[in-house]
């Protein structure tokens, strides 16, 4: 197996490199000559290996991977929804008042006796 492979292996059983080429921090070719001269087992990938999961990411990173025009977008599609459905409810209240009769009937008299 050449040492490409190898490297391929590596990175596929350490997430941490990915998000740390996603973020911006690294580069796949940077880790990859890392991983030539030093190989797997070496403290020059104490940086990159370092355990992050979803509570240890701090309020930056997360900022960092959002996306603000998709948000806002998604925020006015929101607003005209809501919108939308309030419309909708104040036309079928509007509409659907019923009066009752004017006159009240009285409830014994039948046949009008």
């Amino acid at each position: 197996m050449d040492k490409k492979e190898e490297f391929k292996i590596f990175a596929k059983t350490h997430p941490e490199l990915v998000s740390s080429v996603k973020n911006g921090t690294t580069s796949w070719q940077k880790l990859y000559e890392i991983y030539d001269i030093y190989g797997a087992d070496n403290r020059a990938w104490d940086p990159y290996l370092k355990k992050t999961n979803g509570t240890t990411l701090g309020l930056d990173q997360i900022v960092k991977n959002i996306d603000m025009d998709s948000v806002q977008k998604h925020i006015n599609t929101a607003q005209k929804a809501l919108g939308l459905v309030q419309e909708l409810t104040t036309k079928q209240t509007a509409a659907g008042t019923i009066k009752g009769p004017l006159n009240p009937r009285p409830i014994n008299k039948f046949f009008e006796d």
